[in-house]
């Protein structure tokens, strides 16, 4: 059944469609619904029409309501009280804004006993008198001589030994208090002899003259 009717023409007898208001063939002017038309079939036609509007809006109402955040089925869930509570697929896509910080590294446990302590060494070595550094020293018997030795870096702790090539030119004697940094040169015979001072592995040595005076 057509949805529009036709009509026939009361000037030429041929049929056209309903919708025109005059005959295409002869161009007489319709009037009234024409001989064959139907107002049943108009009718129906109408209401068809209007069913298929209706349709058309109740498919796309759907698909709005569908389609919104809160509406859709992939989207969060909501929890009853108007807020939406994530996926789980969502907090996974958002790992990457709070990273997880990594544990801590476990240091290996460090016996203080058994760590070596170090000690610095001797870089320099000086036989000094009274404040002067001296390779040579002229002195006479019975008149002792104060020497000190300079080490560095200063402050350094080691084991300062004092000896003579020859005890019977002169000896030598450390200062008591002076950790070994000092020692008088007791003159005891007439001559020359040499000094030395070793710290670590370091020396240093001063050629000591003795006169019987001046």
């Amino acid at each position: 059944m057509s949805i529009i009717s036709e009509v026939k023409c009361a000037r030429c007898d041929r049929k056209y469609s309903g919708v025109r208001s005059r005959c295409p063939y002869c161009g007489a002017r319709r009037i009234g619904s024409g001989k064959f038309s139907d107002s049943t079939d108009n009718a129906k036609g109408k209401m068809l029409i209007s069913i298929m509007i209706m349709g058309v809006l109740v498919v796309a109402t759907g698909f709005l309501l569908f389609s919104a955040p809160n509406g859709s089925a992939e989207g969060s869930e909501n929890n009853g009280n108007g807020i939406s509570v994530p996926d789980e697929d969502d907090n996974a896509d958002m790992t990457g804004l709070h990273p997880v910080p990594p544990p801590e590294p476990v240091l290996p446990e460090v016996d203080i006993e058994d760590t070596p302590v170090l000690t610095p060494e001797v870089t320099s070595v000086t036989i000094t008198y009274e404040g002067r550094r001296r390779d040579d020293l002229t002195t006479i018997l019975a008149e002792p001589v104060p020497l000190r030795v300079a080490i560095e870096p200063v402050g350094i702790e080691a084991e300062v030994i004092w000896t003579s090539s020859n005890t019977d030119i002169f000896e030598v004697v450390e200062v008591p208090g002076t950790d070994g940094v000092g020692a008088n040169v007791m003159p005891v015979g007439v001559g020359w002899a040499t000094l030395t001072v070793q710290v670590g592995n370091l020396e240093a040595e001063c050629i000591i003259r003795v006169r019987a005076s001046w």
